[in-house]
This record gives structure tokens, sequence and C-alpha cells, in this order.
């Protein structure tokens, strides 16, 4: 995230680019210099486009310095990798993006030389914006700009920062425009949830206000001539064609809690409990959380019954059998063992205009 410079972008100057090639990435998707072409599952990119890949979006910049590639696994997956890189951004997502997106998701980031970070990207128009929430990096994000203050969410401090870009390349071409950006004071290594909203209305408070929304990816991006690779899967509201929201919902259900099961500690026991972390008329995304006693237990199997017309469309972080019903959800192979007292969550999307509450809740290890 440094300055992106003007075209054609074959160096960092100022404060090294902020943000990327948000104004890069994106001026291939709105100043037309993009290919649109539909990419499909296990597809590497090494060139700039952008396009759809199982039914969701995808972005890939670079400037041309060194070497770097994203392979789509999936709509919702993608894995990376960079070597002795000038500048390079990209990522999967969703266009047109949303204000009331909430993003679960696993990553990992590794990186040496230079500085790579993750992020939810994305930019707004009337007024142009392009914003970054940085969960993880490894060097040093760049910080100019103007503190405005902090926010809380999702488990971590956020600083909040606004940034001017005068005349650099943007998605309406070369413009001036702010860039509204929350770090994270600590990476968040092996990912979690960005409930984009609160960023929104923190964003807000300060009069850093976002227009109408263009695209937002979950993005990986690195400069400074470092090498690395990333890996990321990402759950969150269907993108339009499978019923989500693209705006702020007309209707909504309130977040609620659901049961939490109570087994006795000792070796070998874990407890569930679960949650609605965002909800739209016909659907909703779940979220449960997976703790094990006083002693680590190797893997966990959580029983799942919903209620009657629910389905799982998609679900992260676990290995699910069924999607109506009784349904059961396995730890993927990544949550591995888990230590007495700690603890994992996995999430997933759902439709249906049923209570999003299921009538059962149970975990079970081996």
């Amino acid at each position: 995230m440094s300055d992106a410079p003007a075209q054609p972008r074959v160096s960092r100057r100022g404060w090294t680019r902020l943000l990327i090639g948000g104004a890069s990435a994106v001026a291939l998707v709105a100043a037309g210099g993009a290919s649109t072409s539909p990419a499909h599952a296990a597809t590497q990119i090494c060139s700039p486009q952008t396009g759809t890949n199982g039914g969701n979006f995808f972005s890939f910049w670079n400037n041309g310095q060194g070497s770097s590639c994203i392979t789509l696994n999936s709509g919702t997956s993608y894995t990376s990798s960079w070597s002795n890189i000038g500048d390079w951004v990209g990522g999967v997502g969703w266009n047109p993006g949303s204000t009331s997106r909430s993003i679960s998701y696993s990553a990992s980031l590794q990186g040496n030389g230079g500085t790579a970070l993750m992020a939810l990207y994305g930019w707004s128009t009337s007024p142009l914006v392009e914003y970054y929430v940085i969960d993880n990096w490894v060097g040093s994000p760049n910080r100019a700009g103007t503190l405005m203050g902090q926010v809380t969410s999702d488990g971590g401090t956020y600083d909040i920062i606004e940034h001017q870009q005068v005349n650099q390349p943007s998605i309406q071409g070369t413009a001036t425009f702010n860039q509204y950006l929350a770090i994270r004071t600590s990476p968040r290594t092996s990912g979690g949830t960005i409930t984009f909203s609160n960023f929104v209305s923190a964003w807000a408070s300060h009069g850093m206000n976002l227009g109408s929304m263009n695209y937002q990816i979950l993005a990986t991006e690195a400069w400074g001539n470092g090498s690395g690779s990333s890996s990321v899967n990402i759950g969150g509201n269907p993108p339009p064609t499978t019923g989500g929201p693209t705006t702020n919902p007309t209707t909504s259900r309130p977040t609620t809690s659901g049961p939490t099961t109570q087994p006795p500690g000792g070796s070998g026991s874990c407890s569930a409990s679960y949650s609605v972390s965002n909800s739209w008329q016909g659907g909703f995304n779940g979220a449960v959380n997976v703790t094990a006693g006083s002693s680590a237990i190797n893997g966990w199997t959580v029983h799942l019954t919903l209620p009657s017309g629910v389905t799982i469309q998609s679900l992260w972080n676990g290995t699910n059998s069924g999607t109506t019903g009784a349904i059961t959800v396995k730890n993927a192979s990544y949550n591995g063992s888990l230590g007495g007292g700690a603890s994992t969550s996995f999430g997933f999307t759902a439709l249906g205009n049923s209570s999003p509450t299921p009538s059962s809740l149970s975990c079970t290890s081996p």
C-alpha cells in the first residue's frame, strides 16, 4: 500500500505507493485497461486482468517488475506467490461490493523482504474513495496520512487514517481522491471476520463517507523487491446471483446468539456456541465457536440441526456432511488439534426465511 505512481507504473516515489495499485489494480477495471474474460477454477493468472470465477469477481495487477501470479482455486479461494516484486495486488470478491457485508476468512501470509499485506480492499464513487481494512502484514504497511482515531471491531483495534491522492490513477482515470484506511494495531495471522459496516460507520464518524460501491476484494498486496506467498479462503454474504445483498439490506434480522453446549470439562471434551453474524431477507451468515476442554483434543465434530427450509450454501473452516436438517461439521485439516481451553471457529452462509437459530447443537471429539 504505497502511493500509486502516475502511469506508466514503473517506480515508487513519495510515500511509496500508498495503497497500491488500488489506483493500479482498479484503474484496470474502470479505465478500460484490463481484460474481463472469465477465469475457471484452478486457473493461474500472471498478467493484469479482471473477470469472474465461480460467480465471484477477481482482480490482478502488477507493475511488471519481478514476477507474481495468483491461482484461482474457486470463486472464493486463491493462492498467490511473488518474487523480487516491484508491486502487485490481487484477490477475489464482489462487484459491486457492499457496505453491510461481513466477511469471514482463513488465510496465511509469508514474506521475505519488502512489505506484504492482506486487506479488504475496494472503491466507491460519488465520492471517489479507495479504502483498505488491513488485517495482516509482513514488513511495514505505509501509514502516511492523518490519524483520525481508532475503532475496535472483530476482536482487534484498528487505526483510522485518511490520505489524499493527487492526480493519481483511479477507477475513473487520473484523479484526486481520498484513501480511507483501517490498519489493525497487531496483525491477525490466520484469518477471522471483517464486519465491514463497523469500519464504514467509524470512517463516517470522522466525516469520511463512502459513496456508491464499486468492486470489493479480499486482497493480497506486496511491494519493495520482496518474495512471498499467500493462501486465502473466503466466506461471507453470497454475491447477488445467489441471493445476498449488495447494499444495505432493506429488511434484516438482528444479530442473535444460539445455544451453547456445556459438556463437562476434562480430557477430550469440547463445547460449541452459535451466533448469527449477519442476516438479510432470505438468508444469513452463521458462526460456530468450538472450544476445547481443559485438555487438548485431536479434532472435533459439531452436530447441528437447522430449522426446516434452511439450506447451507457455503461453509468455511470446516468440512460439512449435509446441507439441510441435521448436519455434521468436522475440523478442516488446517484446524488440526486444539489445545486445552483454546478455541477455533467455522462459519457458513445459509438461505431460507426460517429462524436462523438451530434447534440443537453439540460438540464431540475423538
